[in-house]
């Protein structure tokens, strides 16, 4: 008698949407982890952490002549009040590092005594805007103009946010342009990483759900910080749980089409009956150095039966990057991203699937360069600490007068498990990479990894105020420095491009049977992207969706903006 063949569930992609979606199958759905199978591209998805060697095996990246060091393509700041699905979700997985304890409770102890408070958000010639300076970062500057156009996209209720369609946040404040030369916009666009050209749709979205943190933007008081990496901490731990429990993991491969069902003349339900992919060679990576597309590899097929799911990434904010190191600049890959591609594919077939071009058509909206700095002593570290006037794990530091906008984000130390004591890891970005920069006479994206240290110290010292300037010690911090790794990111704010209603699809979209979408670009109420809560609740509703579990029984979420305390709060900082 042939044995009955289980239903399955294919998630599309590595990143923190799909491994959660596994995990609610399993801890919610009470499935064998041997039914699940997880396919990415590579293995660390957005959040990013680990030695530099480790990206030269996956999709995109091709061989760099010094590989040393460690890489932080960029990093997300969470939130203990407002991210519901992670602390829930992390709370079902245990520590790799602190026997005993759930990975949400390994974060909180450990966020809960490294509290942030950054007192050099923002960095100018007169050193940090510290408290008692007239234009201190405490003050957001606002004119009365800037505040009515800010209280109303604020207040603008839900059931009408189309009005919000394609415009962008440039033309919300027409007829208050100031409001970009305050101390608020420079602290927010370099926090989330909005631009002016990108959605005033998920601008509202953002002043409503993040509505506690506005009062402490100054100091990022609310940001929580993970022990290590968010690669390390988070992502790592829910692989081992789900390989502990039978789910399969597969990495270098590459989705690139659904087979539909086409028993439906009128292609009204969308059922997916297979999955054409390809297997990614590392071995290729060589012919992708000079930022061409991938080579090409010998397409399969998987057969997808009657009962199982498909869950997809629609969409990673890393797809396409590209790296150098400390002689070589990253070059630009001009690969449509890949995760994009495949949901086009679906739009190609499926009316109401969204619009990818809106996010990945129009790389001005989205692009930002990073780069990864590693040094075999602390020497640069305090010259940092000095210049900022505070230890690292607090610092987000933005240098106000640079024309590429470069901003350092320097972590408590040692911020991968596998740094020596005397090592420093810290990284940063510009946020304008097409700009020239201020000291190294050319574009941020065309500078090697040397250049761009150059330019932030060139930065540093600018704004370093003390008798015996950075300067100084110059050639003691060049000796220290292991590597630097740029990192461009065409795709990085991509989920910030302007939108209308309906750009972005349902996660189950109308009459699926069997396809959802887990990311950044699903369209869900009140929450906001560019956040690990909203792949997490995106993969929440499609496992509750499809084995039919209660919507009531979905993790709450709170309303902060309803909250008199707080809007109190908002209402003095928008007055201060």
């Amino acid at each position: 008698m042939a044995e009955e063949k289980k239903q399955h569930a294919y998630m599309i992609g590595a990143g923190v949407g799909c491994l959660a979606a596994a995990v609610y199958l399993i801890r919610d759905g009470h499935w064998d982890g041997s039914q699940i199978t997880i396919m990415g591209l590579d293995t660390h998805g957005a959040n990013d952490g680990a030695v530099t060697s480790a990206y030269e095996g996956e999709y995109g990246n091709q061989r760099l002549a010094d590989d040393a060091g460690y890489l932080a393509r960029g990093g997300r700041m969470l939130n203990e009040e407002t991210y519901e699905n992670l602390w829930d979700l992390l709370d079902s997985i245990g520590s790799l590092t602190s026997p005993g304890k759930s990975v949400t409770r390994e974060i909180l102890d450990f966020d809960h005594a490294h509290p942030t408070h950054d007192v050099g958000r923002l960095l100018d010639s007169h050193g940090p805007r510290t408290r008692g300076d007239a234009d201190d970062w405490r003050h957001m500057q606002f004119t009365m103009a800037d505040r009515v156009a800010l209280t109303r996209l604020m207040t603008l209720p839900a059931s009408r946010e189309s009005e919000l369609n394609d415009v962008t946040i440039e033309q919300w404040f027409a007829s208050s342009p100031h409001i970009f030369e305050t101390n608020f916009w420079l602290m927010w666009e370099t926090t989330f990483a909005f631009l002016k050209n990108n959605s005033a749709m998920e601008l509202r979205r953002y002043m409503n759900r993040m509505i506690l943190e506005f009062s402490r933007i100054n100091t990022l008081a609310g940001v929580t910080r993970t022990p290590y990496n968010q690669y390390e901490s988070i992502i790592l731990p829910m692989r081992a749980w789900l390989t502990d429990h039978g789910v399969t993991l597969i990495t270098n491969r590459k989705v690139t089409g659904f087979v539909f069902a086409d028993d439906d003349p009128l292609r009204d339900e969308i059922r997916v009956t297979g999955l054409r992919y390809e297997d990614v060679n590392p071995d290729n990576a060589n012919s992708q150095a000079d930022g061409g597309a991938w080579p090409e590899a010998e397409t399969h097929e998987i057969a997808v039966g009657e009962d199982d799911f498909v869950f997809c990434s629609n969409g990673s904010i890393t797809d396409s990057a590209s790296l150098g190191d400390l002689d070589h600049p990253a070059i630009e890959n001009m690969e449509y991203a890949p995760s994009a591609a495949l949901w086009k594919q679906a739009t190609g077939q499926f009316f109401g699937l969204g619009h990818p071009d809106k996010f990945f058509g129009d790389r001005s909206q989205s692009e930002w360069t990073s780069f990864t700095v590693t040094t075999s002593d602390h020497v640069l570290l305090n010259e940092i600490a000095a210049i900022t006037r505070q230890q690292p794990g607090n610092a987000l530091n933005t240098f106000v007068e640079s024309t590429p906008l470069i901003s350092l984000v320097v972590h408590h130390q040692p911020h991968f498990a596998a740094q020596k004591p005397n090592e420093t890891v810290f990284w940063g970005y510009s946020l304008y990479p097409r700009r020239l920069g201020d000291f190294v006479k050319k574009p941020f994206i065309e500078m090697t990894g040397r250049e761009m240290l150059e330019e932030t110290l060139g930065q540093l010292a600018r704004v370093d105020t003390r008798p015996l300037k950075i300067d100084s010690k110059s050639e003691e911090i060049w000796a220290s420095i292991v590597n630097v790794v740029p990192a461009h990111m065409p795709y990085a704010s991509a989920l910030f491009a302007r939108r209308a209603l309906g750009d972005r699809p349902d996660v189950v979209p109308a009459h699926s049977k069997n396809l959802a979408f887990i990311s950044q670009f699903v369209e869900m109420d009140f929450d906001m992207v560019f956040t690990e809560q909203y792949s997490i609740r995106a993969a929440q509703m499609a496992v509750y969706h499809f084995l039919d579990l209660p919507s009531s029984a979905l993790t709450k979420l709170h309303h902060y903006e309803r909250d008199p305390r707080i809007l109190a709060r908002a209402a003095v900082t928008m007055l201060r």
